[in-house]
């Protein structure tokens, strides 16, 4: 259970017992998290972990052609570069900060002893994972299955769950890069959504007008990774 002792806005943290907490806290450092930096690439040793409180985290796969793709989303329910925890501390994606917001970093080998001690950290992280996994390989079903306008539905609502606002800054190149399209596409279908009324577009700013109606639009993969996402309760009246 969740706990007012905490200050900082990310599930895994704030689901911590007392003391397990206060044992991390002074490794905790504050992290900017500004727009595009990368936190870690493919390839790379992972250091640090990072834990949102409302920066959005795009996990992205770089292509051959020059394409980049997202795969995963960490939010403020999540820690990026659970990876190092897990298995070798090797990236298999390139984690870039796709809403800026803030949040805090720790050292992975800080993460590693506390997962070890086999407490409430490990069950937090596993059940994470878990979620993760199930997020990613909806994403890829729902990648080859759905319509751009659809994807683009489920995408802004994913983002608006983490952020907890109607307002979300993203760009349209950003956009098009995240859900694997060109830019004229992003346009097309983001004036789909704003002409049924339920965003509103203007230059990389983007505002939920419908909530509800923009949930009705997307495809089923939405609500099948919110299910599945134990931090996502009451996410929905946001």
């Amino acid at each position: 259970m969740a706990t007012a002792y905490h200050s900082i806005r990310n599930y895994i943290l704030a689901e911590l017992p007392n003391d397990d907490y206060q044992r991390l806290l002074a490794n905790l450092k504050s992290s900017e998290l500004s727009h595009s930096r990368i936190l870690y690439d493919v390839g790379e040793t992972i250091d640090y972990v990072y834990f949102p409180s409302n920066a959005v985290i795009s996990l992205v796969r770089p292509m051959a052609d020059g394409k980049v793709i997202e795969v995963g989303l960490v939010g403020n329910e999540g820690m990026a570069g659970v990876a190092s925890v897990l298995g070798d501390g090797i990236s298999a994606e390139r984690a870039i900060v796709q809403i800026a917001n803030g949040g805090v970093c720790a050292k992975v080998d800080v993460i590693k002893e506390e997962f070890r001690r086999g407490g409430a950290l490990q069950n937090i992280l596993l059940a994470y994972v878990n979620a993760l996994m199930h997020q990613v390989s909806q994403t890829a079903a729902c990648n080859a299955t759905h319509t751009t306008e659809e994807r683009l539905a489920r995408w802004f609502l994913m983002c608006q769950d983490r952020v907890q606002s109607k307002n979300l800054n993203l760009t349209q190149e950003f956009i098009a890069q995240m859900i694997g399209t060109r830019r004229a596409t992003v346009t097309a279908a983001a004036l789909t959504l704003q002409s049924a009324r339920l965003i509103q577009y203007n230059r990389g700013h983007i505002t939920i007008v419908d909530r509800a109606g923009l949930e009705s639009f997307a495809c089923e993969c939405y609500e099948a990774v919110r299910r599945m996402d134990p931090s996502k309760g009451d996410l929905a009246a946001v």
